[in-house]
């Protein structure tokens, strides 16, 4: 009976299914097939072998014991916590901020112009973030002239400005982009609240506080959700492009690890262990973020 409706079920939907099929093929080539290379965490791997010499846990035990790994975790937690909080509090804040603009054509310029960085490439955005905060750029001419420094900082030479350089510059690049849900969500909420709440008297600040966080409360959680499964993906291009000589040993993340040793240092298998351990936390931190969504705000991705 149950293979019977299952069978109606999908000639009935069998065009979704046939547009799902190529998503299908294409995550299968490119996120599944690639799971094979994972043997070589277990190995101690060299290309020019025919036959590679199997180590077991060795590459594992040499990580968790060496002492840049925690420092690299630290790093790697450190700016995705700054960028999760950084990112959704700004975006949400925008978001509400362009929805409560009634002038539309303002409107439509205040999207375009919070979003267009977002087209532009790490190299570049880096670039601009490089003159905007060097010696002779615009926050040094800013601060000397507001008489809050006596002299320029050079804030890319200073470690402990690192994190919330990156955490700032990924605000900027990516904020206007990450409004463009919210506000797809809040043009779901049903108007009739807002003219209820007007007839009771409510202001704007109420309105978004009684009736928008809350009806796109969902969509928040879902996104935390999602991103918290994201949390060891702190990001590789603009740590890369940023960092120097002084400012390394903060701006050095699991990506940036699994490059350095992957491919300047050819230490494929230490690099597919991080690989490795970056995977497993991910999926299990999301399961758990999940359950304790559903456990406490009954809302989860499944």
């Amino acid at each position: 009976m149950r293979k019977s409706k299952l069978g109606k079920k999908i000639i009935r939907q069998r065009e979704l299914f046939f547009m799902v099929i190529p998503i299908m093929v294409y995550v299968f080539i490119f996120s599944y097939l690639p799971l094979r290379g994972w043997q070589m965490a277990f190995q101690f791997y060299r290309p020019q072998r025919e036959v590679q010499e199997w180590v077991g846990m060795a590459q594992f035990e040499f990580l968790f014991r060496d002492n840049s790994f925690f420092r690299i975790m630290q790093n790697t937690l450190g700016m995705s916590f700054i960028n999760l909080i950084l990112g959704f509090s700004c975006a949400i804040f925008l978001a509400l901020m362009i929805n409560e603009i009634r002038q539309m054509k303002f409107k439509r310029i205040v999207q375009t112009i919070s979003y267009m960085p977002h087209f532009l490439s790490w190299v570049i955005a880096a670039a601009l973030i490089s003159d905007f905060l060097s010696s002779s750029g615009i926050l040094n001419t800013l601060l000397l002239n507001l008489g809050i420094i006596d002299q320029p900082n050079i804030f890319l030479a200073n470690s402990k400005y690192f994190w919330w350089i990156v955490g700032w510059g990924n605000v900027w690049k990516s904020v206007g982009w990450n409004t463009i849900i919210y506000l797809a969500a809040i043009t779901g909420i049903d108007p009739q609240l807002y003219e209820s709440a007007s007839l009771d008297g409510a202001g704007r600040f109420r309105k978004i506080w009684h009736i928008t966080l809350p009806g796109i409360k969902s969509t928040i959680l879902v996104l935390v959700i999602m991103n918290i499964g994201w949390i060891l993906n702190a990001g590789f291009e603009v740590q890369w492009l940023l960092s120097n000589d002084l400012t390394i040993d903060k701006a050095e993340t699991i990506d940036v690890f699994v490059i350095r040793y992957g491919l300047n240092l050819r230490n494929y298998s230490l690099a597919t262990a991080m690989g490795i351990f970056k995977t497993v936390s991910s999926i299990i931190l999301l399961a758990g973020a999940n359950f304790v969504s559903k456990s406490l705000a009954k809302e989860s991705l499944v």
